[in-house]
């Protein structure tokens, strides 16, 4: 079999990837805003091709920008989502009663972004840590309380900050593995860093769950692979930790958290749910290439169904706006093609965003209070993973009987529908 254009070296084992999981085109960065001044410059396209590995099962796209181009300021702030702050805490929580965590304990966080999470720690008592590249990120977390290293996580990294006293009793990530190009180095830091008889759990939105729920939007150029647990594990393993159990989470549409300990140290069986959450992905086929065959079509009838929903309402005369201005949103405009003469403007919670235009499409960017001026007949909701927290932040628009959609897995919608505009 020929490789296709663009095919490259598996970022784990090296093989020649060159089976497709979904080809959605050209892009630019998902997360690089334009500033008004900008406007009318050009701006890069890349192409947004995700590939899946036949012998080690990693799905992943190829590095066109390097990722200090991407990650040294960056636009996401993990706070302005409440349920993921509220989701952040009890976790903390959920850490210090397993694992005993204390006074003497030591947690890092590797990707820690504005201390969303480790601030609950520095109100437990329990020593923290973060390492963030992004240095206008690092410096809110810093205003917190939260002691915040600026710098790309590696093995050089991981060396400095165990050889100065940094190593961890808890080291973790949440999102953050996926945005590393560098996969084994990273890996291989997490091991450097963890002491004698420490826990690694790391948080990932899990590859079945994107493909069973259509979600092709978690593919950007800021995500470099995207895991199952069968290749997790392998990846882990092959670093010396040993995977000794698995949480299923609904972040993210569907979310796989990990446990890990050192594999010299030994004493952490695995568990039950472990073994049974391999058996559901062995059943599901995820080690046999065939099954990623199917994404693709899934993804071209979302599209589909999109464009002929918006066309509609728009035919309806009927005013469209979206809420949210997050890294998938962007994805899925870009897929799909879509732009002012569909969804006049886009509303987000981080400052940094408002007064901005979304890459590709150049919808504008808005605070959220430009909803309620131009009472909107659809709002379009970009962050499909909060539909329900973003559903209740908007049911004042009730009043004027606005609805309000999601497309990703599949269209739903909820208010009651307005008759045409005059």
């Amino acid at each position: 079999m020929s490789a296709p254009i663009g095919s490259f070296p598996c970022r784990f084992c090296g093989t020649q990837v060159r089976h497709s999981l979904v080809d959605l085109g050209m892009s630019p960065l998902c997360e690089s805003y334009v500033a008004a001044a900008d406007y009318a410059k050009m701006e890069p396209f890349y192409p947004l091709h995700a590939f899946v590995c036949h012998n080690c099962f990693l799905a992943q796209v190829d590095e066109f920008v390097p990722a200090e181009h991407i990650f040294s300021e960056y636009a996401y702030f993990s706070s302005f989502a409440d349920s993921w702050v509220a989701h952040a805490r009890q976790y903390c929580h959920d850490m210090q009663a397993r694992f005993g965590l204390g006074a003497q304990s030591q947690v890092v966080e590797v990707g820690s972004n504005d201390g969303y999470l480790l601030q609950h720690f520095v109100e437990m008592g329990v020593p923290c840590y973060g390492i963030e590249p992004a240095a206008n990120v690092a410096q809110t977390a810093t205003g917190k309380g939260v002691p915040t290293e600026v710098a790309f996580f590696g093995t050089e990294t991981a060396r400095r900050l165990a050889g100065a006293g940094r190593g961890a009793d808890l080291i973790l990530g949440k999102n953050v593995m996926a945005q590393v190009p560098d996969l084994n180095d990273f890996v291989a830091g997490l091991k450097i860093m963890m002491r004698p008889g420490a826990v690694m759990t790391i948080e990932f939105p899990h590859l079945l769950a994107t493909m069973e729920g259509n979600q092709f939007d978690q593919v950007y150029h800021e995500h470099y692979c995207y895991f199952s647990l069968t290749a997790a594990k392998r990846i882990f393993a092959h670093h010396g930790i040993t995977l000794f159990d698995v949480e299923e989470l609904p972040t993210h549409g569907g979310s796989l958290r990990v446990f890990g300990c050192r594999s010299e140290d030994g004493g952490r069986p695995a568990t039950a749910r472990l073994r049974a959450f391999e058996e559901r992905e062995t059943a599901a086929g995820l080690g046999r290439i065939e099954t990623y065959a199917a994404f693709a079509e899934q993804v071209r009838e979302t599209k589909r169904a999109a464009l002929a929903f918006l066309i509609e309402a728009n035919r309806a005369g009927k005013q469209v706006a979206a809420y949210g201005a997050p890294g998938k949103g962007n994805t899925f405009l870009n897929y799909c093609g879509i732009k002012t003469d569909l969804i006049a403007y886009t509303v987000d919670r981080n400052p940094y965003k408002q007064g901005r235009f979304l890459p590709g499409s150049r919808i504008p960017v808005f605070a959220p209070e430009k909803i309620a001026e131009t009472r909107p007949d659809v709002i379009v909701v970009l962050p499909w993973n909060f539909f329900g927290e973003i559903s209740q932040q908007l049911s004042y628009t009730a009043d004027w009987g606005a609805e309000i959609v999601r497309f990703v897995p599949e269209v739903e919608t909820l208010n009651a529908r307005l008759p045409k505009r005059a």
